[in-house]
């Protein structure tokens, strides 16, 4: 989908940004979601994933991030492995470049 190289988030999140029906979820907890999140996402911590029915059919778009990277990974496999079949991880928001919505 992105070619050779691993996008940053903020190529992802274009990418997101013109994926018509996309769902971006924040993967990570609640308290750190409340600290800061990128405009226009939901969270849904890694160990709750299973809500992510209530947003998203299989086959909806998902682009997933968190803080670093890693839980983004462990997501998208996750979701992978339950029959998503149009699972992006973009990585860490500490990459993100735009403005943080806070509350």
């Amino acid at each position: 989908m992105f070619g050779f190289r691993k996008p940053n988030i903020n190529d992802g999140l274009e990418i997101y940004k013109n994926t018509p029906g996309a769902v971006l979820v924040d993967v990570r907890t609640k308290d750190e979601f409340k600290m800061g999140r990128i405009p226009g996402s939901i969270n849904i911590p890694l160990n709750k994933l299973s809500l992510l029915e209530k947003h998203a059919e299989l086959d909806t778009p998902v682009f997933v991030y968190c803080l670093n990277g890693a839980r983004a990974e462990r997501a998208m496999k996750r979701l992978k492995r339950k029959g998503y079949t149009r699972v992006v991880s973009l990585g860490g928001v500490k990459g993100y470049d735009g403005g943080i919505e806070n509350g």
